[in-house]
């Protein structure tokens, strides 16, 4: 062998491990992807990871599941806003909305179960040149009240789901899912039967009253809790709902909107006016308070007190009252005190 080749035959040996010990485990990079895999599909072999499914659709393919508890239709850009700034900046939707396959329906592949405001925005950012974006969802096989339960926690601390689309959905669940039993809702839900009682009553509320507010969907629980009581005897709740159509009425007429406290507030006054008398006015004494009001119910002055040194008095001129009828009331406290 020529001094050359033996030179190469030594290197070729040098490289050859010809002792008995196992090679040195591999390290790095490529050590590591190997044993997370491994990692991986032991947890899936024993229920301890769940893997899911995502995928990139068209949103024109998804719909709104039936129980869903946002209103699709109160969603605007305004409201979505965030959400749209977001997705522009991240260059993707973040966090997939959450579906469930359908079949039989040509047009669709999925309906939404969580995720409206997703839905709608990318929907939106497509329709407003930005074709390249897509729906990010998350494919789950599941009944309709596991739904609901997933749709409430999933919702439940977000502020811009309001407290009545919130209210609706539950009043809607308490019968489709759970046969009409609150307690056993409440159990479900994990949550008190008084928090979800106050919940129920707000939106029990009925429309006649809630046509009095010019955007009923501000309305909360807690203000719930002071319209129930407006409403506890018939004879009131008669009176409160007759006041409700005059206020809407003149919201709409005047194209001047009340704040909701302002409204309860005049839904309030009226529990004290007495049925319709013959005359202009009608005074109700309680204690040393006395109302005036038009024949229609409409409070126009309260006589706070008298005595010998004079008549104290409020007149209400933001009830809804005329200049007349303030007059005419004025006139009937000045012929009753006035010798």
């Amino acid at each position: 062998m020529s001094r050359k080749n033996s030179g190469f035959a030594a290197d070729l040996a040098a490289g050859i491990d010809l002792s008995d010990e196992a090679p040195a485990r591999r390290t790095g990079l490529a050590a590591n992807v190997l044993t997370g895999r491994a990692n991986r599909l032991a947890d899936l072999a024993s229920g301890a990871l769940i893997s899911r499914t995502h995928e990139l659709v068209d949103p024109a393919r998804c719909r709104m599941w039936a129980g869903h508890n946002r209103d699709y239709g109160l969603l605007t850009e305004e409201r979505c806003a965030d959400l749209i700034e977001s997705i522009k900046a991240q260059g993707r939707q973040e966090m997939p909305a959450i579906v469930r396959r359908v079949t039989g329906e040509p047009d669709y592949d999925f309906e939404v179960i969580c995720g409206a405001r997703r839905h709608w925005s990318i929907t939106w950012l497509r329709s407003h040149n930005y074709t390249e974006f897509k729906f990010l969802v998350d494919i789950r096989e599941l009944g309709d009240e596991e739904a609901f339960r997933l749709a409430d926690i999933e919702n439940r601390a977000r502020d811009d789901l309001t407290d009545l689309e919130r209210a609706r959905d539950y009043l809607r669940a308490l019968e489709a899912y759970y046969g009409g039993r609150q307690k056993t809702m409440a159990e479900r839900l994990n949550v008190s039967e008084s928090w979800l009682t106050r919940y129920l009553d707000l939106a029990r509320l009925p429309a006649e009253l809630t046509c009095a507010f010019a955007n009923p969907q501000e309305l909360g629980i807690r203000n719930a809790i002071a319209l129930k009581a407006l409403l506890k005897s018939e004879e009131r709740k008669a009176r409160v709902l007759k006041e409700a159509r005059h206020l809407a009425d003149l919201q709409a007429d005047t194209g001047i909107f009340l704040p909701i406290l302002e409204v309860i507030k005049r839904l309030t006054n009226v529990i004290d006016v007495p049925p319709k008398r013959s005359g202009t006015t009608s005074p109700k004494k309680s204690g040393k308070l006395k109302t005036h009001a038009t024949a229609e119910g409409t409070l126009v002055l309260r006589v706070e007190g008298a005595d010998r040194k004079g008549i104290r008095l409020t007149l209400l001129h933001r009830g809804g009252a005329t200049r007349e009828d303030a007059e005419a009331a004025i006139r009937a406290v000045l012929d009753e005190h006035w010798s």
